[in-house]
């Protein structure tokens, strides 16, 4: 099926999942790299406090709080 098809399809209303491969489906921008950072102890444990009061581990609050700055 040609895009142009496709967009009519979807267009219209109609059904479309039966003509997507959803094993090949990925967000965009979504994959992951892994980033090295160094930071003095009394950050480190500033964020261990931080991710165990909020109960989520030290990655995700570098994440989040990442994710915030950034949106």
């Amino acid at each position: 099926m040609k895009a142009t098809e496709f967009e009519a399809k979807f267009d219209a209303g109609d059904d479309v999942a039966a003509d997507v491969d959803w094993s090949k489906a990925r967000r965009a921008n979504l994959e992951m790299r892994r980033v090295n950072v160094d930071f003095p102890a009394w950050v480190v444990e500033g964020l261990d406090r931080q991710a165990s009061r909020l109960g989520v581990t030290r990655q995700s609050l570098i994440k989040m709080w990442i994710a915030e700055k950034l949106g």
